[in-house]
C-alpha cells in the first residue's frame, strides 16, 4: 500500500481511557440521583462526544436539554481532575510509533473528544512523538461521523485523503475515514466489537497494534 500518512482516533486507539471516562460519569449520575453503568456499557457510550456520552448515560425520562446541560457541566468538571488516573497508553503503541517516526511518516490524532483535552492527553501521554496535525471537537467543526475534520487534516499536511490510513476503533470511526476517501482499518483492542467495525465500512480489522506495520510494508 503506497499510504504515506496515518490518522489515528484517540479514545480506544492510542489510549485506554475508558475507566477514567466512566468513572466520571457514574460521579455525575450517582451525585444526581441516577443509575449507574459498568465499565462495558460505557465502551458502547463513548465515542460521538462528550454530550453524548452523556445522553447515553442518563436514563431516558431524563434526556432533556436542561438534565443533560447540567451533567455535561459537571462532567467535565470531574473528568479535569480525573481524566489521567488510569489512563494510559495500549501496550505496543510506543513502539509502533517509535518505527512510524523512524520511517518518517506523517502522523495524525483526530478526536471527538474537546480539542483542549485531546492536547491535554498528547501532552501527557503522547509527547515523545510528533503528530503533524492534532484536532478534536470544537464549536467550528462537526464531529465524527462528519469528514469535515479528515479533510481538514489532510489539507494541513498537504497530501491527499486516499493517501491516509485511517485506525479507528469505533463505527464512527469507520464511517468518517470511509467519507473523507480514506482507508478505514478497525482495531479491535478498543472499545468496540469487530461487527460494528464491518458493517460501518472497515476495509480491515487488525488485533495488535504490530500490525498496524504492515499496511505500510
Amino acid at each position: 500500500m503506497s499510504s504515506q500518512a496515518i490518522i489515528f482516533d484517540l479514545d480506544g486507539t492510542l489510549l485506554d481511557s475508558l475507566d477514567d471516562l466512566g468513572d466520571s460519569v457514574n460521579v455525575v449520575l450517582k451525585n444526581k440521583g441516577f443509575p449507574t453503568h459498568s465499565m462495558e456499557s460505557y465502551r458502547y457510550f463513548i465515542g460521538e462526544g462528550a454530550r453524548m456520552l452523556l445522553v447515553r448515560a442518563l436514563p431516558e425520562s431524563q434526556r432533556n436539554e436542561n438534565t443533560i446541560t447540567e451533567c455535561l457541566e459537571a462532567f467535565y468538571q470531574c473528568y479535569s481532575k480525573n481524566w489521567n488516573m488510569k489512563t494510559k497508553p495500549y501496550a505496543g503503541v510506543d513502539s509502533v510509533l517509535n518505527e512510524l517516526a523512524s520511517r518518517e511518516i506523517k502522523m495524525a490524532i483526530f478526536s471527538n473528544k474537546p480539542h483542549e483535552f485531546v492536547l491535554q492527553f498528547v501532552d501527557e501521554w503522547l509527547s515523545n512523538w510528533k503528530f503533524d496535525a492534532i484536532l478534536g471537537q470544537q464549536d467550528s467543526l462537526p464531529r465524527k461521523p462528519d469528514p469535515a475534520g479528515a479533510f481538514q487534516i489532510s489539507a494541513q499536511l498537504k497530501m491527499r485523503p486516499e493517501q491516509f490510513l485511517y485506525f479507528g476503533d469505533s463505527g464512527t470511526d469507520m464511517q468518517t475515514a470511509s467519507a473523507a476517501n480514506m482507508f478505514p482499518v478497525g482495531v479491535l483492542w478498543g472499545f468496540r466489537p469487530l461487527e460494528e467495525l464491518k458493517k460501518m465500512g472497515a476495509k480491515a480489522v487488525i488485533e495488535k497494534p504490530e500490525e498496524i506495520l504492515q499496511f505500510l510494508d
